[in-house]
């Protein structure tokens, strides 16, 4: 496996494209991806009671065992707690794009991103479709540009691309997702697309994708908001021309861990551009007597927001890493834990069987100052690990949310 330049398009047979709709002002705000041929599609949703009308159409196309041909995609709107009107706008969307690619609408999937309550203007959504279809292209700009159109207080577009080998043939993936507030593990508060020419069945590619978010976006947190739009659609047309995938066998494998790749990239970028992050925060328990257990810990050292202030401050408050992990609900002995801090600066050993080292807080500091930070904690207790990200806690987050609506 090996990655390559690219995002959506990657992959044979994908086109995509941004643009401005005049949803957002003076931003690209729809984006669109279009697959030469039907797809198979996966899904994985919000757990917030609260869905979005989006996320109730997409769980009804991708969950009723058809396929699939578009993603259309608005941010500035959510699309969220807006009743049956709501719900009619996502059907008007998409049957409008099955109008102009001669499809069935259930073959299109919708997603939206942006401030809840609030009515999409479908008039816009509708010319912004009609503006799209003839802009879609399968090169680099243009997956950039479909990138860019999705998001929202997102700094950074998030794309990725990768290869690999199946049953003799080349097949790509392609990435890209949207995510930076409202971020908290429950699938993740994200929208996130993944396409691939890989032949492989539905069942398969449900699996595959229901298994790795376990992994990847379910261990993100920025500020523990779990939102009403998290969508992570997987589609994958077969035009690469492997055998297809049909069990968990060899191949199966080498397409799980390309996926793995993509996911984990796109989750680690949602949490290193979290709303005013200044920090990627990395959490690594090891040690640990089960995953199940090495999750809980990990997850609640990185939604602490005591321990985020710490990194934002540079400082080695280990006291409040432990305290997370006392409180997780996970039982470990914390007489027994080891602690270390680590970035490009280096590694520092902070605990040694839960009692503070002679260690430099000025050594400290200078590895807490990276643009990456890891807190690693050996439990002592077996041969499971788990790693959460998410990021440090500023002044900026405030800010950003105090004023978001405006």
């Amino acid at each position: 496996m090996k990655k390559i330049t690219g995002g959506i398009t990657a992959p044979v047979g994908f086109q995509a494209i941004g643009i401005a709709a005049g949803i957002k002002k003076d931003k690209k705000d729809m984006a669109m991806v279009y697959s030469q041929t039907p797809c198979q599609t996966a899904g994985t949703f919000t757990t917030n009671i609260v869905k979005a009308a989006p996320v109730k159409w997409d769980q009804s196309v991708v969950y009723g065992g058809g396929t699939a041909h578009a993603v259309v995609v608005n941010s500035g709107v959510a699309n969220a707690c807006t009743g049956t009107e709501g719900y009619g706008y996502c059907r008007e969307t998409a049957e409008k794009a099955a109008e102009i690619f001669g499809i069935a609408p259930e073959q299109v999937l919708v997603a939206s991103t942006g401030v809840i309550g609030q009515q999409i203007p479908i008039e816009k959504i509708k010319a912004g479709i009609e503006k799209m279809a003839p802009l879609l292209s399968s090169d680099e700009k243009a997956a950039t540009l479909a990138a860019e159109a999705i998001m929202t207080t997102d700094t950074v577009k998030k794309e990725i691309a990768v290869q690999t080998e199946i049953g003799g043939k080349t097949v790509t993936l392609g990435g890209m997702c949207k995510g930076s507030g409202m971020i908290h593990p429950n699938m993740c508060t994200m929208l996130s697309f993944v396409t691939t020419d890989a032949c492989i069945s539905k069942e398969m590619l449900q699996k595959a994708l229901s298994v790795d978010i376990q992994d990847t976006y379910n261990m993100v947190s920025v500020d523990g908001d779990t939102s009403t739009n998290d969508t992570c659609l997987l589609l994958a047309n077969g035009l690469a021309g492997n055998p297809e995938i049909t069990e968990e066998n060899e191949d199966y494998q080498a397409f799980v861990e390309a996926l793995n790749f993509i996911n984990t990239y796109l989750a680690k970028h949602m949490a290193a551009d979290g709303e005013g992050a200044t920090a990627l925060f990395e959490v690594k328990i090891v040690g640990a007597q089960s995953k199940d257990q090495a999750v809980t810990l990990a997850k609640s050292v990185i939604t602490s927001n005591l321990t985020k202030a710490a990194i934002f401050g540079h400082d080695a408050n280990w006291g409040r890493i432990l305290c997370a992990m006392g409180y997780s609900g996970a039982q470990f002995d914390p007489e027994k834990v080891d602690l270390y801090f680590e970035s490009a600066a280096g590694r520092l050993k902070i605990i040694e069987d839960g009692v503070a080292t002679d260690y430099s807080e000025e050594e400290a500091t200078k590895i807490l100052s990276e643009k990456e930070v890891t807190a690693v904690a050996d439990v002592k207790m077996g041969e499971s690990a788990a790693t959460a990200w998410g990021c440090d806690l500023t002044y900026d987050y405030v800010k950003i949310n105090a004023d978001y609506r405006s």
